[in-house]
């Protein structure tokens, strides 16, 4: 009670607190900047447990300020939660390490540092703590496959089968605990107990394909292949899954039959694109044998988690599958696919430079090395670091002459800083290295066709345009694009509404496209219309300054002459282009004075 006293009156005033971490940290100097901003929201929350939490450990008895060192303890696990959420895992595991060293026994520092250290990569530290929970809660499931986990590098399979045969089937358990009870059993040599284990799953029909898949893996391992056979066939059978796919192709390469791996791959990219199989075909046509997709039962386990880190990830529960992933490489640190799927997951949770790492760790004979690279340079852009993301692709584009992504990719990154004739040079390259263009190729017509128009090249802009409507008719952002440019320009505005109107119905939601609607309906005189377009516009876009500004004129031909300038003031505090502001400026001073005045811009 003493302690939750002194926290609450830790918590400043409402003005200090309104200041800001800034003015609260000069109040609690022990506290680092990062645990101000934790401490201050936590006050402002009133949240007493997370503010008490860790202020149960021993203080010095020569302290001179009564309660400081407990502020500091706070500040550290705050710190550390803070950056959590900010999802910066490593400056999170020292924090919650720090706050852990004071107070060793507070179970919630314990299991938060645990995590920490496990989403970080730091496996063998987080699985000293996944002792300590285990020991207080047997049931606590990513501690038990930690602890799995170190089992199986050590060795211990009858270790790990014996805490997967005790684990509580709940949450994710209920489908990694079968998978990874399999594997353990037949490294034991226990392949009928193995099989068993995964009756559990025969109920689950979106388990189906997995559940075969490993039934195959584990009966080729035993040497049973025709065993091994049906089960990998039945796997990939009706699946969308590309390991799946793969794994049943690596075993018919295995088995010399490599004519039909080759039809099975090219079956699926025809239906969906993948970099991996286009880099085993390649390997294929350099008569160079698959790789071992599992040699040994730990690969088994680490296919488990990687597995199961994919399914998470696709169903946007980013933390768990990062842990399962962290799992999957602990286990095989060389797995070129995870190393992949978790470097895709560190970007969907802005941690670029550690994505950029496992990246570079990527083997470079595996078939996704290539999409490594493409990735790596994306996110070195997404840093700041286009330069380098552009000497990246220079050097992929050099070393390869028949693939023209890396070309593509300069050329976007070209556009999107604005330097549009850099990115028509990368796009011209992109298109000879092409030759005859496809269906698929609209894209690469379309993005050349945007930095035209943007340089004021709208002839050659045009062109591109029309030819990627020739290759791919009802793409919706072709069609807005041409159209909205036509009646920018004041022409063809009844063939442009009819394209726009068909872009709309293909994408509904798109707040840019209904723009589009409501500014040929504008320019086309119908301002009830326009008004009503451009409402919605707004509601899907609310943050886009010229789509503001459009809904403004309509206001203001709509006699709504108070709601116009409303909404030119909110263009004007959304950062619109530098051209655009004194037009907005002299409409919010003089209104649209005329049917013309104003209507002939974007």
């Amino acid at each position: 009670m003493k302690n939750l006293k002194f926290l609450k009156s830790a918590c400043p005033s409402p003005a200090v607190l309104k200041s800001g971490p800034a003015a609260f940290r000069a109040r609690f100097f022990t506290i680092p900047l990062i645990a101000s901003i934790a401490l201050v929201s936590a006050c402002i929350e009133g949240d007493d447990s997370t503010i008490i939490a860790t202020v149960n450990g021993p203080q010095s008895s020569g302290q001179s300020a009564p309660g400081l060192q407990l502020v500091s303890a706070s500040g550290k696990y705050l710190a550390g939660r803070y950056a959590r959420r900010s999802r910066d895992f490593g400056t999170a595991a020292d924090y919650l390490s720090d706050a852990l060293s004071i107070d060793a026994s507070n179970r919630q520092i314990r299991r938060q540092t645990f995590f920490a250290l496990v989403a970080g990569g730091r496996m063998q530290e987080a699985a000293v703590l996944a002792k300590e929970i285990v020991a207080a809660d047997k049931g606590a499931a990513v501690a038990n496959l930690s602890l799995i986990v170190e089992d199986a590098l050590a060795s211990k399979f009858d270790a790990a089968a014996k805490r997967l045969d005790t684990m509580p089937r709940r949450g994710m358990s209920t489908f990694a605990a079968p998978l990874l009870l399999a594997w353990a059993k037949a490294a034991l040599g226990d392949v009928d107990g193995a099989i068993k284990s995964l009756d559990t799953l025969k109920k689950i029909a979106s388990f189906s394909a997995l559940r075969n898949m490993h039934i195959g893996l584990i009966y080729e391992q035993a040497g049973k292949t025709e065993l091994a056979e049906q089960s990998l066939k039945k796997a990939s059978e009706g699946t969308d899954s590309i390991r799946v796919v793969m794994e049943y192709g690596y075993f018919l390469e295995r088995q010399g039959r490599v004519a039909e791996a080759e039809a099975l791959y090219k079956r699926y990219i025809a239906k969906n694109s993948s970099d991996a199989l286009e880099g085993t075909l390649e390997r294929i046509a350099a008569k160079k044998p698959p790789p071992a997709f599992v040699a040994t039962a730990k690969d088994g386990l680490a296919e488990v988690f990687f597995n199961l880190a994919g399914t998470l990830a696709q169903g946007r529960s980013s933390d768990l599958a990062l842990i399962y992933g962290r799992m999957a490489l602990r286990l095989r640190p060389d797995f070129p696919l995870a190393q992949l799927l978790l470097g895709g997951l560190l970007e969907s949770l802005s941690r670029g430079a550690d994505a950029i790492a496992l990246y570079r760790k990527v083997d470079p004979n595996s078939s996704v090395s290539w999409s490594a690279r493409l990735r790596q340079a994306s996110s070195l852009d997404e840093l700041g670091k286009t330069e380098e993301a552009i000497t990246l692709l220079d050097k992929m584009a050099a070393e390869r002459k028949d693939r023209f992504e890396p070309l593509i990719r300069i050329g976007d990154l070209h556009r999107s800083k604005k330097n549009f004739e850099e990115a028509i040079s990368a796009y011209d390259r992109a298109i000879k290295r092409v030759g005859t263009l496809e269906k698929n190729h609209w894209s690469l017509l379309y993005a050349r066709g945007i930095a035209f128009e943007r340089s004021k090249n709208w002839p050659n802009a045009e062109k591109d345009f029309l030819r990627a409507l020739e290759l791919s008719p009802e793409q919706p952002f072709v069609l807005n694009y041409l159209g909205y440019s036509w009646v920018d320009q004041g022409i063809k505005l009844e063939r442009a509404k009819k394209m726009i109107r068909r872009a709309v119905e293909l994408r509904p939601n798109d707040g840019y496209i209904v723009d589009s609607l409501g500014w040929v309906l504008y320019r086309l005189g119908d301002y009830a219309g326009a008004a009503k377009n451009l409402e919605r516009a707004v509601v899907l876009r609310p943050e886009d300054p010229t789509i503001n500004d459009h809904l403004g004129d309509a206001y203001w031909r709509v006699g709504r002459k108070f709601e116009a300038r409303f909404q030119w003031k909110r263009a004007l505090s959304l950062d619109p282009e530098k051209d655009l502001i004194p037009q907005i400026e002299k409409k919010l001073r003089d209104g649209l004075k005329s049917k013309d005045d104003g209507d002939g811009r974007s």
